[in-house]
């Protein structure tokens, strides 16, 4: 069924609606609904017109891993209006050999608005966590966009992903705002939005709980700007790991802005592996931030290694310069709240402190420096390192 909406305007413009439930869906969490959902797309993109792709009210259950392709869609301006949950297989087997479960591959101005995913991805970590030999390699992303442009996500909650919730991977303008994040502190691998080989993002009004970065940031990312995110559980927002290849684009002009971090393990991170690579981190802004018992609030680690097995054990390539640090206050888990080990061969220069007040335990926090250059502005920690 298409129903056309007409907007008052100079000019109608119409607006084709595809609902699910026409080509199929069923709206009770049992009978699968997976090829009414791709059926809806491809009718969808057969249209050169505004479309969108209605879910109603409901359950519905999306067994198999799904690839939403742009490279036959006509329409440049196709909305996902969700009014219900998008739930996976309980049996973490379905989907756990696969990389994503929603994926969106060379689209152009797709929107998603509303609704909720659900992964159910407790049974996979369970597995994982008690090193169980039977449990899939990896697992599934939840929802991602590969080499897209012109994407906006608004107001989607993500429940319990496999592995990362969100991936933006080689993408080009996207704005996601008013999301909700939501699994367990102790899950693993369970980034919240990935961004990485993508220019012009923006993270607005976000909150992320889950058991990995709340925002990791990869290579080749350039102009991401991040304002009022909560988070907490989780590692913080990371810029890395970097220096996994020799071969790596570098960061470029990152903002972190009105971010509130809690209970987290980390706070604001940049980090890479020692090895040699010829990627970079430059033109980085970390603004008016709250930190409520970071285990590490302020840390650059160039000797990446998260579990001490099979480290390089040389001397990270990664250059990382103009690094501002403004308004972070807070308290923090550890009496060494602020922690720069640098590259010896790349020194971090042009690191910035600027009214940075962080206590532990209501005594002020110390500080930890190894090839770090800087200065401090203003009022910052007394016993800053740099």
């Amino acid at each position: 069924m298409i129903l056309y909406i007409l907007h008052q305007s100079c000019v109608a413009e119409s607006t084709l609606i595809y609902n699910v439930l026409s080509f199929g869906a069923k709206p009770n969490g049992v009978i699968d609904s997976t090829q009414a959902f791709l059926d809806a797309w491809t009718a969808a993109c057969a249209s050169s017109d505004s479309t969108t792709l209605y879910v109603p009210k409901g359950r519905y259950l999306l067994r198999n891993a799904m690839v939403f392709k742009g490279d036959n869609c006509k329409s440049t301006d196709v909305t996902f209006r969700i009014d219900g949950t998008l739930i996976a297989s309980s049996d973490y087997q379905i989907l756990g050999q696969s990389n994503n479960w929603l994926s969106f591959e060379g689209v152009t101005g797709v929107s998603i608005i509303g609704g909720a995913l659900d992964a159910k991805g407790t049974a996979l970590w369970a597995c994982k966590l008690a090193g169980s030999t039977d449990c899939p390699n990896g697992g599934a992303t939840s929802l991602s966009f590969t080499n897209s442009k012109n994407i906006n996500i608004n107001g989607l909650m993500s429940l319990n992903s496999q592995m990362f919730h969100i991936v933006i991977n080689g993408c080009q303008d996207v704005r996601i705002q008013g999301v909700k994040v939501n699994a367990a502190g102790n899950s693993p691998n369970t980034d919240g939005i990935h961004v990485q080989l993508s220019r012009n993002v923006a993270i607005f009004n976000t909150s992320i709980k889950t058991g990995d970065d709340c925002v990791s940031i990869g290579p080749g990312t350039k102009d991401l700007w991040i304002e009022q995110i909560t988070c907490g559980p989780g590692h913080g927002i990371s810029i890395g790991s970097l220096a996994k290849d020799l071969e790596e684009e570098g960061v470029q002009n990152v903002t972190v802005k009105n971010a509130i971090f809690k209970g987290t393990q980390n706070g604001l991170r940049i980090k890479s592996w020692a090895r040699p690579s010829n990627g970079f981190v430059e033109g980085v802004q970390f603004l008016d931030v709250l930190m409520f018992n970071v285990q590490n609030p302020i840390v650059i680690d160039q000797n990446y290694c998260p579990h001490n097995i099979n480290c390089p054990a040389q001397v990270s390539g990664v250059k990382i310069s103009d690094v501002v640090y403004q308004n972070i206050q807070g308290t923090s888990a550890s009496a060494v709240a602020i922690k720069f080990d640098c590259s010896a061969t790349n020194p971090c220069s042009g690191i910035r402190l600027e009214n940075v007040s962080l206590t532990f335990r209501n005594q002020e926090v110390q500080s930890h420096c190894a090839n770090a250059n800087g200065k401090i502005v203003g009022s910052a920690q007394a016993n800053s390192c740099l």
